[in-house]
């Protein structure tokens, strides 16, 4: 039987249940098999329904309480949509803490291999590493129909935590990479909406200069 890293953080309690990669690493709830081995590139769409109908953690599968917990990019944190359903404030920061992508900035998706019929994600997919995960905490989000599926539009945040390589993120940290990814998000808005998109762009950046660490806001 495959042993859990001693490198990764302790494990919550609600997640305690999920069974371990041969890697070492829990498998989350939404991670679907292929071949009957875990692909964590590839998530179960019956799960994803699952976790919308019944209210459950996206990373532990149990349900979920009042607050709902969103691991986020700072270009999610303007537009406000994220393509994965929310987790258990804990369940959440261990990701942030434990996963390779979330914690190495120079880590890359891997799309070699990749089961073909894998879906690509609804929306207008963006496979940069941000680098810095927020965890946007609130109690609603809704469902909305998107080019290829669904996605999250998520409520007023009652906190923002941010993290970088697993532990807290510097204000530094964090604005070089809300600016990058406002970047890319000013040129998808100048080709596909021009002037008028560009301008609503501004509105919600300037929204979201609110839930930089403080001092980040100062250019």
């Amino acid at each position: 039987m495959t042993a859990y890293r001693d490198d990764l953080p302790e494990l919550p309690p609600k997640m305690a249940h999920l069974p371990l990669s041969d890697k070492g690493y829990p498998i989350p709830y939404f991670v679907g098999y292929v071949d009957g081995q875990p692909d964590f590139r590839c998530a179960d769409p019956a799960k994803l329904k699952r976790c919308v109908r019944d209210r459950r953690c996206w990373l532990c599968g149990s349900t979920l309480g009042r607050h709902l917990v969103f691991a986020i990019g700072p270009m999610c944190i303007v537009n406000r949509v994220s393509s994965e359903p929310p987790s258990h404030r804990e369940c959440a920061r261990y990701a942030a803490q434990a996963c390779p992508f979330l914690t190495l900035p120079r880590a890359r998706r891997r799309e070699a291999n990749k089961p073909e019929d894998a879906r690509p994600m609804p929306g207008v997919t963006v496979t940069r590493n941000p680098g810095v995960v927020a965890l946007w905490t609130t109690r609603d989000y809704e469902l909305f129909r998107a080019p290829g599926g669904f996605l999250f539009r998520i409520g007023e945040p009652e906190s923002v935590e941010w993290l970088a390589e697993g532990r807290c993120a510097t204000p530094s940290e964090v604005r070089e990479s809300f600016d990058s990814g406002v970047e890319i998000l000013r040129d998808i808005a100048a080709g596909t909406g021009g002037v008028k998109a560009l301008v609503a762009l501004q509105l919600e950046v300037e929204r979201s200069l609110a839930y930089l660490p403080e001092s980040a806001t100062t250019v």
